[in-house]
Protein backbone atom coordinates (compact mmCIF):
# COMPACT_ATOMS: atom_id res chain seq x y z
CA UNK A 1 0.00 0.00 0.00
CA UNK A 2 1.24 3.46 -0.89
CA UNK A 3 -0.23 6.43 1.01
CA UNK A 4 -0.74 9.72 -0.80
CA UNK A 5 -1.70 12.91 1.05
CA UNK A 6 -3.31 15.98 -0.46
CA UNK A 7 -3.96 19.22 1.39
CA UNK A 8 -7.10 17.72 3.00
CA UNK A 9 -7.35 14.00 2.12
CA UNK A 10 -5.52 10.71 2.34
CA UNK A 11 -5.54 8.15 -0.49
CA UNK A 12 -4.37 4.57 -0.72
CA UNK A 13 -2.72 3.17 -3.85
CA UNK A 14 -2.80 -0.62 -3.97
CA UNK A 15 -1.66 -3.01 -6.64
CA UNK A 16 -4.69 -4.63 -8.30
CA UNK A 17 -3.09 -6.08 -11.44
CA UNK A 18 -3.81 -5.61 -15.13
CA UNK A 19 -5.24 -3.74 -16.85
CA UNK A 20 -5.22 -0.82 -14.35
CA UNK A 21 -2.21 -1.89 -12.24
CA UNK A 22 -3.07 0.33 -9.24
CA UNK A 23 -6.37 1.12 -7.57
CA UNK A 24 -6.87 4.45 -5.82
CA UNK A 25 -9.14 4.71 -2.78
CA UNK A 26 -9.80 7.74 -0.60
CA UNK A 27 -9.40 6.58 3.00
CA UNK A 28 -9.71 9.88 4.90
CA UNK A 29 -10.99 13.38 4.33
CA UNK A 30 -10.90 16.57 6.40
CA UNK A 31 -7.34 15.89 7.56
CA UNK A 32 -4.33 18.19 7.43
CA UNK A 33 -0.55 17.97 7.31
CA UNK A 34 2.02 20.54 8.39
CA UNK A 35 4.72 19.84 5.84
CA UNK A 36 6.47 17.39 3.56
CA UNK A 37 8.54 15.79 6.31
CA UNK A 38 5.97 15.50 9.11
CA UNK A 39 5.28 11.77 8.49
CA UNK A 40 6.83 8.92 10.47
CA UNK A 41 6.41 5.24 9.63
CA UNK A 42 6.47 2.78 12.54
CA UNK A 43 6.00 -0.86 11.50
CA UNK A 44 2.55 -0.92 9.81
CA UNK A 45 1.54 2.47 11.19
CA UNK A 46 2.09 6.02 9.98
CA UNK A 47 1.87 9.02 12.32
CA UNK A 48 1.90 12.66 11.28
CA UNK A 49 1.44 16.18 12.55
CA UNK A 50 -1.57 18.06 11.23
CA UNK A 51 -2.22 21.78 11.51
CA UNK A 52 -4.04 21.44 14.84
CA UNK A 53 -3.79 17.78 15.87
CA UNK A 54 -1.82 14.58 15.38
CA UNK A 55 -2.99 11.64 13.27
CA UNK A 56 -2.28 7.93 12.98
CA UNK A 57 -3.04 5.54 10.12
CA UNK A 58 -3.03 1.79 10.76
CA UNK A 59 -5.69 0.58 8.34
CA UNK A 60 -7.91 3.51 9.25
CA UNK A 61 -7.18 7.13 10.11
CA UNK A 62 -7.61 8.31 13.69
CA UNK A 63 -6.68 11.32 15.77
CA UNK A 64 -3.87 10.75 18.25
CA UNK A 65 -4.97 12.03 21.64
CA UNK A 66 -2.31 14.49 22.77
CA UNK A 67 -1.96 15.76 26.34
CA UNK A 68 0.33 18.64 25.28
CA UNK A 69 -1.68 19.71 22.23
CA UNK A 70 -2.36 23.26 23.44
CA UNK A 71 1.29 23.93 24.26
CA UNK A 72 2.58 22.62 20.93
CA UNK A 73 0.10 24.24 18.57
CA UNK A 74 0.24 27.64 20.25
CA UNK A 75 4.06 27.53 20.02
CA UNK A 76 4.58 26.52 16.36
CA UNK A 77 5.63 29.14 13.84
CA UNK A 78 3.35 28.04 10.99
CA UNK A 79 5.18 30.39 8.59
CA UNK A 80 8.04 27.88 8.92
CA UNK A 81 5.92 24.70 8.77
CA UNK A 82 7.89 23.39 5.78
CA UNK A 83 10.74 22.81 8.26
CA UNK A 84 8.75 20.48 10.54
CA UNK A 85 10.45 17.10 10.61
CA UNK A 86 9.24 13.79 11.98
CA UNK A 87 11.77 11.38 13.48
CA UNK A 88 11.68 7.82 14.80
CA UNK A 89 13.69 6.58 17.80
CA UNK A 90 12.76 2.91 17.59
CA UNK A 91 14.86 1.83 20.59
CA UNK A 92 12.62 3.83 22.92
CA UNK A 93 9.35 3.58 20.92
CA UNK A 94 9.31 7.33 20.29
CA UNK A 95 8.17 9.52 17.45
CA UNK A 96 9.41 13.13 17.60
CA UNK A 97 8.46 16.18 15.59
CA UNK A 98 10.98 19.03 15.46
CA UNK A 99 9.59 22.48 14.65
CA UNK A 100 10.37 26.19 14.65
CA UNK A 101 8.78 27.81 17.70
CA UNK A 102 7.26 31.28 17.86
CA UNK A 103 9.78 32.19 20.55
CA UNK A 104 12.66 30.67 18.54
CA UNK A 105 15.58 30.34 20.95
CA UNK A 106 18.09 30.34 18.08
CA UNK A 107 16.87 33.71 16.84
CA UNK A 108 16.48 32.31 13.32
CA UNK A 109 14.12 30.14 11.32
CA UNK A 110 15.56 26.70 12.10
CA UNK A 111 13.83 24.07 14.24
CA UNK A 112 14.48 24.66 17.93
CA UNK A 113 11.67 22.75 19.67
CA UNK A 114 10.18 19.28 19.69
CA UNK A 115 7.24 17.22 20.78
CA UNK A 116 7.70 13.48 21.39
CA UNK A 117 5.14 10.69 21.57
CA UNK A 118 5.94 7.29 23.11
CA UNK A 119 3.58 5.06 21.14
CA UNK A 120 3.86 2.09 23.54
CA UNK A 121 3.31 3.99 26.81
CA UNK A 122 1.13 6.67 25.10
CA UNK A 123 3.00 9.49 26.81
CA UNK A 124 3.77 12.94 25.35
CA UNK A 125 6.71 15.24 26.17
CA UNK A 126 8.04 18.47 24.71
CA UNK A 127 11.11 20.65 24.98
CA UNK A 128 13.78 22.62 23.18
CA UNK A 129 16.40 21.01 20.96
CA UNK A 130 17.75 22.29 17.64
CA UNK A 131 17.77 19.46 15.08
CA UNK A 132 17.38 19.70 11.31
CA UNK A 133 17.83 16.06 10.26
CA UNK A 134 17.42 12.64 11.85
CA UNK A 135 18.40 9.06 11.09
CA UNK A 136 17.22 6.26 13.38
CA UNK A 137 19.70 3.61 14.47
CA UNK A 138 20.16 0.77 12.05
CA UNK A 139 23.47 0.76 10.24
CA UNK A 140 24.81 2.72 13.21
CA UNK A 141 24.38 1.84 16.88
CA UNK A 142 22.74 5.14 17.82
CA UNK A 143 20.29 7.58 16.21
CA UNK A 144 22.18 10.37 14.45
CA UNK A 145 20.86 13.92 14.14
CA UNK A 146 22.02 17.07 12.37
CA UNK A 147 22.12 20.24 14.46
CA UNK A 148 22.04 23.91 13.56
CA UNK A 149 25.72 24.25 14.56
CA UNK A 150 26.74 22.15 11.55
CA UNK A 151 27.58 18.99 13.53
CA UNK A 152 26.10 15.50 13.56
CA UNK A 153 25.30 14.11 17.00
CA UNK A 154 24.70 10.61 18.28
CA UNK A 155 21.63 10.44 20.48
CA UNK A 156 21.09 8.05 23.39
CA UNK A 157 24.85 7.81 23.97
CA UNK A 158 26.56 9.24 27.04
CA UNK A 159 25.43 12.01 29.38
CA UNK A 160 26.51 15.13 27.47
CA UNK A 161 25.77 16.63 24.08
CA UNK A 162 29.41 16.93 23.01
CA UNK A 163 29.29 20.72 22.80
CA UNK A 164 31.67 21.50 25.67
CA UNK A 165 35.27 20.57 26.48
CA UNK A 166 35.56 19.04 28.97
CA UNK A 167 32.14 17.37 28.66
CA UNK A 168 29.45 18.75 30.95
CA UNK A 169 26.14 17.08 31.81
CA UNK A 170 22.98 18.11 30.04
CA UNK A 171 20.65 20.45 31.87
CA UNK A 172 17.55 18.53 32.86
CA UNK A 173 14.52 19.17 35.02
CA UNK A 174 11.05 17.87 35.72
CA UNK A 175 8.07 20.16 35.98
CA UNK A 176 4.85 19.00 37.60
CA UNK A 177 1.57 20.23 38.98
CA UNK A 178 -0.75 18.99 41.73
CA UNK A 179 -2.17 15.57 40.87
CA UNK A 180 -4.38 13.05 42.56
CA UNK A 181 -3.83 9.33 42.18
CA UNK A 182 -7.52 8.93 41.32
CA UNK A 183 -7.08 11.05 38.15
CA UNK A 184 -6.43 8.62 35.32
CA UNK A 185 -4.48 5.40 35.81
CA UNK A 186 -3.71 4.31 39.35
CA UNK A 187 0.08 4.41 39.27
CA UNK A 188 2.68 7.03 40.07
Amino acid sequence: EILVWTDNSLYSLQYIGAPYTFGVTQIASNITTTGYNCFVSVDDTVMWMGKNKFYVYSGQTNELKCTVLNHVFTDINFNQSDKIMGALNSEFNEVTWFYVSLSNLNGNSTPDSYVTYNYVERVWTYGNLARTGWLDRGTRNYPTAAATDGYLYYHEKGVDDGSTTPPSPLNAYIESAPIEIGDGDKFS
